[in-house]
């Protein structure tokens, strides 16, 4: 799902989420059933007590296990030999992918092969860039339009993904590494690719057990420093990074045990029900703002965890803040706080899939500079976006609300700065938290709103929604898209327009 954001600062739109997730439905519905390693029969009894699917559980235990994988490495294989290093994130990111799909962790396992063929063969040119981009794409697809249901499912589809943007971005990566660094970009030249990767280099990035089911991405050039023991607040030594991977280990599983309990009330199927449908339409409403906030909490548990599994084994270690102390946010994907409090869409967009988000601006958003034109690259974005997610309507329609809602905004907040009334009338300290309840009402309301078509995704589901509250997103912010501008004309000074021009 995509909301702006994808180059907070660069102005495109996006705010990610991944395909493919989990939902908590009764073991037995549509979708449950799929190749696995072994039986499972003692899993599969233990998801139907917690009233969770298999592959829910497999999946929750597949990010946990990353954290005995990391202390591993941190203690045995810190600063040794950089082939061990490659086998053992081979050999661990294989059996997560085996413990959750069987033989299907196949379809991983080609695609890594043909990407590194693809380099060698083709080497630093933009020829093996758009070769990677169709065919990892191509395949995605391929893959999506072949193991299509009705319901979120976890399968093959869900880590392939992740590993579609990894293996485009070491492309572009290897392209740039190729190229004089005077005619890169700072950070181009942070991540360009210098040396010519192995395979098992390679299978060693792709595997990469903290990162291999949901994320986040991570560079080629981080990886390598990781595996020569570089990636550590204290040179020659193993990174004191402990306590902070356990509290974004704590902080993810208070967001799951909040989405847990939470989803015994609150989920997809209530809203397509007969029930639903004959509430007043205030209940309706109310029901998508709360659903809407609710439903993000399943991504941000997945994110939180893995995040402290690269904190821990060292790859979340990004330098030394101005006063010393070291910062370990380079795989962060959540900025809780600010989520947390933020009234504002664009709010939730730099606070959220943060990783994923920077990913789109440095490979694609950033990449369309050519096209002299801002709002055409950053509807590209979203496009890819949309076909990266999936081949569901309700992926575009989500896309394409957000992208409206958030022009909408910056129209809105723009007004009241440069409104001598309103920016008074905002800045009264007893009404602020009036405004602040009002904002995050109308923020969450078309948040969910705009999640509708994404976790519904099939055209009768979403539209039925639509329809019981009447399009009421699109009827108002397509009114406000043509109606601010005269707005404008009516309560802001000439003196402010022509300044604002300046």
């Amino acid at each position: 799902m995509g909301v702006e954001g994808a180059a907070s600062g660069a102005g495109a739109a996006v705010l990610v989420l991944l395909p493919g997730s989990w939902s908590y439905r009764p073991a037995g519905r549509p979708g449950e059933k799929m190749a696995v390693a072994g039986s499972g029969w003692g899993l599969a009894q233990l998801a139907e007590a917690l009233g969770s699917s298999e592959q829910a559980l497999r999946l929750i235990v597949s990010i946990l296990m990353g954290y005995p994988f990391a202390l591993f490495q941190r203690y045995f294989l810190f600063q040794k030999e950089t082939y061990l290093i490659h086998l053992y994130n081979v050999f661990t990111g294989l059996s997560i992918a085996y413990f959750n799909f069987g033989m299907q962790f196949f379809h991983s396992l080609l695609c890594v092969l043909i990407q590194f063929l693809i380099l060698r063969l083709m080497g630093r040119t933009i020829t093996a860039v758009f070769t990677t981009f169709f065919f990892q794409m191509t395949y995605l697809m391929a893959g999506y339009y072949c193991t299509a249901t009705e319901h979120y499912d976890i399968k093959w589809t869900m880590p392939h993904c992740v590993l579609t943007l990894k293996l485009i971005g070491l492309a572009i990566d290897y392209y740039d590494g190729g190229k004089d660094p005077e005619f890169l970009t700072p950070e181009q030249r942070r991540f360009a690719v210098r040396g010519v990767p192995t395979l098992l280099e390679v299978s060693g990035f792709s595997y990469f057990y903290g990162a291999f089911m949901v994320g986040p991405q991570f560079s080629m050039t981080d990886y390598q420093k990781l595996a020569r023991g570089e990636m550590t607040d204290v040179p020659g030594q193993r990174p004191n990074s402990f306590v902070p991977a356990l509290k974004r280990l704590s902080l993810g599983l208070l967001f799951l045990v909040t989405y847990t309990l939470s989803s015994l009330y609150i989920s997809d199927e209530y809203l397509i029900s007969d029930d639903y449908m004959e509430k007043p339409f205030w209940f309706r409403c109310g029901y998508i703002l709360i659903w809407g906030k609710i439903i993000l909490y399943k991504y941000v548990t997945c994110w939180l965890v893995t995040e402290g599994v690269c904190i821990l084994v060292g790859l979340g270690y990004n330098g030394k803040d101005q006063n010393g102390k070291p910062l370990w946010d380079a795989c962060a994907n959540m900025k809780v706080w600010l989520y947390e409090t933020t009234p504002l869409f664009t709010g939730t967009i730099a606070s959220f899939n943060t990783n994923t988000n920077a990913w789109v601006a440095r490979y694609i958003f950033k990449r369309l500079k050519f096209l002299g034109n801002k709002l055409l690259s950053q509807a590209l974005a979203l496009f890819f976006l949309a076909v990266w997610h999936g081949l569901h309507s309700g992926y575009l329609v989500c896309f394409q609300m957000e992208l409206l809602i958030v022009i909408v905004e910056r129209q809105a907040i723009n007004l009241v700065q440069d409104s001598p009334a309103l920016s008074t009338l905002a800045s009264i300290t007893a009404l602020k938290p009036i405004f602040y309840v009002l904002q995050q009402t109308n923020h969450w309301m078309f948040m969910g709103y705009s999640l509708v078509p994404f976790c519904l995704f099939t055209w009768d589901k979403w539209m039925k929604v639509y329809r019981s509250i009447y399009f009421f997103g699109h009827v108002l912010f397509f009114t406000l898209l043509l109606v601010l501008p005269y707005i404008r004309r009516l309560i802001v000074p000439r003196k402010e327009k022509l300044k604002k021009a300046e």
